[in-house]
């Protein structure tokens, strides 16, 4: 593989990274859940891991990362598992961004980019399994809390406090 063409799939695998991870913050804003949401916050920070990984993969190749800005969700209504059809889509497109990724990634021949490739394509595939265990109803994505642990008032308005 030429530089210039794994520049070309670097490029558009972090594009679609990228959209997921953008989704996903969108869709956060909308999970009223505690365990739900501490999953989708996991969910970004590794994916804000992997898109570190891309784009200093991009960076050595002489390339500049594509921008990519977050949707806009209409809110999925007042009901407590109304954002649920949200995270099915999620899951859905997990398996599709594995499944188209999955066959190209064995074309990479730099073997360091093929491997950071392969690892992200597994995470994503337990991202997916996440948002199938949240459609399930499992709230121990993360761990279990202790007995009569709570969650104070639920889940708070911003991402990150300072």
């Amino acid at each position: 593989m030429k530089p210039a063409d794994l520049l070309a799939v670097l490029g558009e695998f972090h594009r679609e990274k990228l959209t997921l991870r953008e989704r996903h913050a969108a869709v956060a804003r909308h999970v009223s859940n505690y365990s739900f949401n501490n999953t989708y916050q996991y969910v970004i920070a590794r994916e804000d891991v992997h898109l570190a990984w891309l784009e200093s993969a991009i960076a050595e190749g002489g390339g500049t990362p594509a921008q990519v800005t977050e949707p806009v969700l209409p809110s999925p209504g007042r009901k407590p598992d109304s954002f649920l059809p949200l995270v099915q889509e999620d899951a859905r497109a997990a398996e599709e961004f594995v499944t188209k990724w999955r066959a190209r990634v064995g074309d990479v021949t730099h073997a360091r980019d093929r491997s950071m490739l392969q690892v992200i394509l597994g995470e994503t595939l337990e991202h997916e399994r996440f948002f199938d265990q949240m459609l399930a109803g499992r709230d121990d994505l993360l761990g279990r809390r202790m007995d009569g642990a709570g969650t104070g008032n639920g889940v708070l308005g911003v991402r990150w406090l300072g």
